[in-house]
Protein backbone atom coordinates (compact mmCIF):
# COMPACT_ATOMS: atom_id res chain seq x y z
CA UNK A 1 0.00 0.00 0.00
CA UNK A 2 2.90 2.00 0.87
CA UNK A 3 6.65 2.53 -0.06
CA UNK A 4 7.89 3.86 2.75
CA UNK A 5 11.07 5.53 2.04
CA UNK A 6 9.92 6.72 -1.53
CA UNK A 7 8.03 9.55 -0.58
CA UNK A 8 6.08 11.49 2.14
CA UNK A 9 2.57 10.78 2.43
CA UNK A 10 -0.30 12.98 3.22
CA UNK A 11 -3.34 12.37 5.55
CA UNK A 12 -6.51 14.70 4.78
CA UNK A 13 -8.49 14.94 8.27
CA UNK A 14 -12.39 14.31 7.59
CA UNK A 15 -14.05 15.18 11.32
CA UNK A 16 -17.30 14.33 11.89
CA UNK A 17 -17.61 15.64 15.79
CA UNK A 18 -19.09 18.57 15.89
CA UNK A 19 -16.52 20.02 19.05
CA UNK A 20 -13.64 19.30 16.76
CA UNK A 21 -10.93 21.38 18.16
CA UNK A 22 -10.08 23.03 15.27
CA UNK A 23 -13.63 24.31 13.98
CA UNK A 24 -13.51 21.81 11.10
CA UNK A 25 -16.21 19.20 12.00
CA UNK A 26 -19.11 18.46 9.70
CA UNK A 27 -22.09 17.84 11.24
CA UNK A 28 -23.93 16.03 8.08
CA UNK A 29 -22.88 13.02 5.78
CA UNK A 30 -22.69 14.95 3.35
CA UNK A 31 -20.94 17.81 4.08
CA UNK A 32 -18.29 15.07 5.74
CA UNK A 33 -18.48 13.41 2.37
CA UNK A 34 -18.02 16.23 -0.22
CA UNK A 35 -14.94 17.32 1.97
CA UNK A 36 -13.20 14.07 1.96
CA UNK A 37 -13.66 13.91 -1.77
CA UNK A 38 -12.13 17.48 -2.18
CA UNK A 39 -8.67 16.33 0.11
CA UNK A 40 -9.12 13.61 -2.27
CA UNK A 41 -9.28 15.38 -5.42
CA UNK A 42 -6.21 17.82 -3.87
CA UNK A 43 -3.68 14.85 -3.55
CA UNK A 44 -4.37 13.35 0.11
CA UNK A 45 -2.75 9.65 0.22
CA UNK A 46 -5.25 8.51 2.80
CA UNK A 47 -8.08 10.14 4.21
CA UNK A 48 -8.78 10.10 8.14
CA UNK A 49 -12.15 9.80 9.28
CA UNK A 50 -12.89 10.35 13.13
CA UNK A 51 -16.35 10.89 14.79
CA UNK A 52 -15.02 12.01 18.61
CA UNK A 53 -13.14 15.21 19.22
CA UNK A 54 -9.45 13.97 21.16
CA UNK A 55 -8.94 18.12 22.31
CA UNK A 56 -8.31 17.94 26.42
CA UNK A 57 -11.44 18.20 28.19
CA UNK A 58 -13.73 16.85 25.35
CA UNK A 59 -16.85 15.25 26.69
CA UNK A 60 -16.72 11.42 25.32
CA UNK A 61 -19.28 10.01 23.01
CA UNK A 62 -20.85 6.93 22.96
CA UNK A 63 -20.07 4.18 20.90
CA UNK A 64 -23.33 4.23 18.94
CA UNK A 65 -22.69 8.01 18.39
CA UNK A 66 -19.90 7.50 17.13
CA UNK A 67 -20.73 4.77 14.64
CA UNK A 68 -23.51 6.67 13.83
CA UNK A 69 -21.14 9.58 12.51
CA UNK A 70 -18.43 7.73 10.95
CA UNK A 71 -19.67 4.88 9.21
CA UNK A 72 -21.69 6.38 6.62
CA UNK A 73 -18.92 8.48 5.81
CA UNK A 74 -16.53 5.41 5.96
CA UNK A 75 -18.79 3.51 3.36
CA UNK A 76 -19.60 6.51 0.79
CA UNK A 77 -15.54 7.73 0.72
CA UNK A 78 -15.21 3.97 0.56
CA UNK A 79 -17.36 3.98 -2.46
CA UNK A 80 -16.21 7.05 -4.35
CA UNK A 81 -12.39 8.02 -3.65
CA UNK A 82 -10.20 5.53 -4.87
CA UNK A 83 -7.47 5.85 -2.10
CA UNK A 84 -6.80 4.20 1.38
CA UNK A 85 -9.45 4.80 4.23
CA UNK A 86 -8.59 5.39 7.86
CA UNK A 87 -10.54 5.61 10.74
CA UNK A 88 -9.90 7.60 14.02
CA UNK A 89 -11.09 5.80 17.03
CA UNK A 90 -10.21 4.11 20.10
CA UNK A 91 -13.70 2.19 19.90
CA UNK A 92 -13.55 -1.85 19.01
CA UNK A 93 -17.14 -1.50 17.74
CA UNK A 94 -16.51 1.70 15.74
CA UNK A 95 -13.19 -0.22 14.45
CA UNK A 96 -14.42 -2.98 13.60
CA UNK A 97 -17.72 -1.34 11.57
CA UNK A 98 -15.34 0.74 10.17
CA UNK A 99 -13.20 -1.84 8.92
CA UNK A 100 -15.91 -4.41 7.63
CA UNK A 101 -17.19 -1.13 5.42
CA UNK A 102 -13.59 -1.14 3.87
CA UNK A 103 -11.35 1.23 6.05
CA UNK A 104 -7.87 -0.28 6.13
CA UNK A 105 -6.12 1.34 8.98
CA UNK A 106 -7.26 2.10 12.36
CA UNK A 107 -5.43 5.75 13.82
CA UNK A 108 -5.71 5.17 17.67
CA UNK A 109 -5.07 7.90 19.86
CA UNK A 110 -5.04 5.81 22.94
CA UNK A 111 -2.43 2.99 21.27
CA UNK A 112 -4.57 0.54 22.09
CA UNK A 113 -5.19 0.84 25.81
CA UNK A 114 -8.82 2.94 25.62
CA UNK A 115 -10.50 -0.40 24.42
CA UNK A 116 -9.77 -4.35 25.48
CA UNK A 117 -10.90 -5.83 22.50
CA UNK A 118 -9.39 -3.74 19.81
CA UNK A 119 -5.96 -5.15 19.19
CA UNK A 120 -7.98 -8.25 18.68
CA UNK A 121 -10.25 -6.45 16.13
CA UNK A 122 -7.15 -4.82 14.10
CA UNK A 123 -5.32 -8.18 14.42
CA UNK A 124 -8.43 -9.96 12.93
CA UNK A 125 -8.75 -8.22 9.77
CA UNK A 126 -5.42 -7.75 9.29
CA UNK A 127 -5.85 -4.20 8.65
CA UNK A 128 -2.65 -1.25 9.50
CA UNK A 129 -2.87 0.28 13.17
CA UNK A 130 -1.53 3.85 14.35
CA UNK A 131 -0.11 4.37 17.79
CA UNK A 132 0.38 7.54 19.08
CA UNK A 133 1.93 8.95 22.03
CA UNK A 134 -0.96 9.59 24.77
CA UNK A 135 -1.25 9.90 28.24
CA UNK A 136 -3.88 12.09 28.41
CA UNK A 137 -6.34 11.12 31.18
CA UNK A 138 -8.79 10.55 28.86
CA UNK A 139 -11.94 12.75 30.04
CA UNK A 140 -10.01 15.39 31.67
CA UNK A 141 -6.81 15.85 29.12
CA UNK A 142 -4.92 16.60 32.19
CA UNK A 143 -1.38 15.45 32.07
CA UNK A 144 -0.76 15.43 35.92
CA UNK A 145 -3.23 12.68 36.15
CA UNK A 146 -1.66 10.36 34.50
CA UNK A 147 2.37 10.71 35.13
CA UNK A 148 2.42 12.19 32.00
CA UNK A 149 4.02 15.55 33.75
CA UNK A 150 6.09 18.38 31.97
CA UNK A 151 8.80 17.74 34.78
CA UNK A 152 9.05 14.45 32.59
CA UNK A 153 11.07 16.57 30.00
CA UNK A 154 12.52 19.03 31.84
CA UNK A 155 10.57 22.02 30.77
CA UNK A 156 8.16 24.12 32.38
CA UNK A 157 4.21 24.04 31.18
CA UNK A 158 3.63 27.03 28.55
CA UNK A 159 0.55 27.82 27.49
CA UNK A 160 -1.37 30.04 24.18
CA UNK A 161 0.13 33.05 23.70
CA UNK A 162 3.12 32.78 26.80
CA UNK A 163 6.76 32.07 26.18
CA UNK A 164 7.59 29.22 24.80
CA UNK A 165 11.07 27.73 26.85
CA UNK A 166 13.23 24.82 26.28
CA UNK A 167 12.83 21.28 26.97
CA UNK A 168 15.35 18.60 26.72
CA UNK A 169 15.47 16.18 23.63
CA UNK A 170 16.92 13.74 25.14
CA UNK A 171 14.55 13.31 27.65
CA UNK A 172 11.54 13.68 25.19
CA UNK A 173 12.73 10.79 22.72
CA UNK A 174 13.86 8.36 25.63
CA UNK A 175 10.09 9.26 27.22
CA UNK A 176 8.40 8.94 23.99
CA UNK A 177 10.35 5.95 22.23
CA UNK A 178 10.23 4.15 25.60
CA UNK A 179 6.83 4.20 25.59
CA UNK A 180 5.95 3.32 22.43
CA UNK A 181 8.04 0.92 22.30
CA UNK A 182 6.07 -0.75 24.87
CA UNK A 183 2.92 0.08 23.00
CA UNK A 184 4.51 -2.01 19.83
CA UNK A 185 5.40 -4.52 21.79
CA UNK A 186 2.15 -5.09 23.35
CA UNK A 187 0.37 -4.95 19.58
CA UNK A 188 2.61 -7.91 18.52
CA UNK A 189 1.42 -10.21 21.19
CA UNK A 190 -2.04 -9.30 20.58
CA UNK A 191 -1.60 -11.02 16.82
CA UNK A 192 -0.89 -7.66 14.82
CA UNK A 193 2.38 -7.76 12.43
CA UNK A 194 5.00 -5.58 12.92
CA UNK A 195 4.88 -4.46 9.21
CA UNK A 196 1.11 -3.11 9.51
CA UNK A 197 2.22 -0.94 12.64
CA UNK A 198 2.99 2.70 12.40
CA UNK A 199 3.94 5.21 15.30
CA UNK A 200 2.64 8.70 15.99
CA UNK A 201 4.93 10.59 18.43
CA UNK A 202 1.59 12.32 19.62
CA UNK A 203 2.58 16.23 19.25
CA UNK A 204 0.44 18.04 22.17
CA UNK A 205 -0.85 15.15 23.63
CA UNK A 206 0.16 15.50 26.97
CA UNK A 207 3.21 17.66 26.36
CA UNK A 208 3.71 21.46 27.07
CA UNK A 209 4.13 24.01 23.43
CA UNK A 210 7.85 23.80 24.18
CA UNK A 211 7.88 19.59 24.54
CA UNK A 212 6.15 19.50 21.45
CA UNK A 213 8.78 21.88 19.40
CA UNK A 214 11.45 19.67 21.50
CA UNK A 215 10.08 16.54 20.11
CA UNK A 216 9.54 18.07 16.15
CA UNK A 217 13.13 19.10 16.90
CA UNK A 218 14.41 15.57 17.45
CA UNK A 219 12.27 13.49 15.76
CA UNK A 220 14.95 11.76 13.79
CA UNK A 221 16.60 10.63 17.20
CA UNK A 222 12.76 9.31 17.87
CA UNK A 223 12.41 7.13 14.19
CA UNK A 224 15.72 5.48 15.09
CA UNK A 225 14.90 4.49 18.82
CA UNK A 226 15.61 0.42 19.23
CA UNK A 227 12.35 -0.74 19.50
CA UNK A 228 11.15 1.82 16.88
CA UNK A 229 13.61 0.98 14.08
CA UNK A 230 12.19 0.99 10.53
CA UNK A 231 9.05 1.50 11.95
CA UNK A 232 6.82 4.50 9.67
CA UNK A 233 6.57 7.52 11.62
CA UNK A 234 3.12 9.25 11.36
CA UNK A 235 3.56 13.25 12.66
CA UNK A 236 0.50 15.39 12.92
CA UNK A 237 1.14 19.28 13.34
CA UNK A 238 -1.91 20.83 11.67
CA UNK A 239 -3.37 23.71 13.84
CA UNK A 240 -2.27 22.49 17.15
CA UNK A 241 -1.87 24.73 20.57
CA UNK A 242 2.31 24.47 20.54
CA UNK A 243 2.12 26.50 16.90
CA UNK A 244 -0.69 29.03 18.35
CA UNK A 245 1.59 29.08 21.27
CA UNK A 246 4.85 30.64 19.06
CA UNK A 247 2.93 32.91 16.93
CA UNK A 248 0.46 33.69 18.73
CA UNK A 249 -2.23 33.18 16.55
CA UNK A 250 -5.92 31.78 17.57
CA UNK A 251 -6.81 28.14 15.92
CA UNK A 252 -8.05 29.44 12.04
CA UNK A 253 -4.61 31.36 11.38
CA UNK A 254 -1.99 28.67 11.91
CA UNK A 255 -1.83 27.60 8.19
CA UNK A 256 1.62 28.92 7.50
CA UNK A 257 2.96 27.54 10.98
CA UNK A 258 1.21 24.38 10.09
CA UNK A 259 3.14 24.26 6.80
CA UNK A 260 6.12 24.81 8.55
CA UNK A 261 5.52 22.53 11.30
CA UNK A 262 4.57 19.59 8.10
CA UNK A 263 7.70 20.47 6.50
CA UNK A 264 10.13 20.20 9.86
CA UNK A 265 8.71 16.45 10.63
CA UNK A 266 9.12 15.60 6.70
CA UNK A 267 12.75 16.63 7.37
CA UNK A 268 13.02 15.09 10.20
CA UNK A 269 12.12 11.63 8.88
CA UNK A 270 8.51 11.56 9.06
CA UNK A 271 7.17 9.28 6.44
CA UNK A 272 3.26 10.38 6.59
CA UNK A 273 1.68 13.75 7.84
CA UNK A 274 -1.67 14.40 8.92
CA UNK A 275 -3.06 17.43 7.87
CA UNK A 276 -6.24 19.78 7.67
CA UNK A 277 -4.83 21.67 4.58
CA UNK A 278 -3.59 19.11 1.96
CA UNK A 279 -2.82 21.14 -1.34
CA UNK A 280 -0.44 23.28 0.57
CA UNK A 281 0.88 20.82 3.08
CA UNK A 282 1.24 18.48 -0.41
CA UNK A 283 3.46 21.04 -2.26
CA UNK A 284 5.40 21.62 0.73
CA UNK A 285 6.20 17.71 0.78
CA UNK A 286 7.29 17.64 -2.41
CA UNK A 287 9.41 20.53 -2.55
CA UNK A 288 10.95 19.08 1.03
CA UNK A 289 10.68 15.73 -0.73
CA UNK A 290 12.89 16.94 -3.97
CA UNK A 291 15.52 18.37 -1.94
CA UNK A 292 15.93 15.60 1.35
CA UNK A 293 15.01 11.98 -0.94
CA UNK A 294 16.43 13.68 -4.71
Amino acid sequence: MFGWGSRTFVVGIVNCSPDSFAGDGHQTVLSAVEHGLRLAGEGADVLDVGGESTRPGAVPVAEEEERRRVLPVVEALVARASIPLSVDTSKAGVAAAALDAGATIVNDVRALLGDATIARVVASRGAMVVLMDNRLAPRTGDPEATGYAPRIFDAAPAGEGQRVGTASGAAIVGAVGDWLAGRVAAAIAAGIARDRIIVDPGLGFGKTPAQSLALLRHLRQLKHHPGLAELPLLVGPSRKGFIGSVLDLPVNERLEGSLAAATLAVSGGADLVRVHDVRAALRCCRLADAVLRG
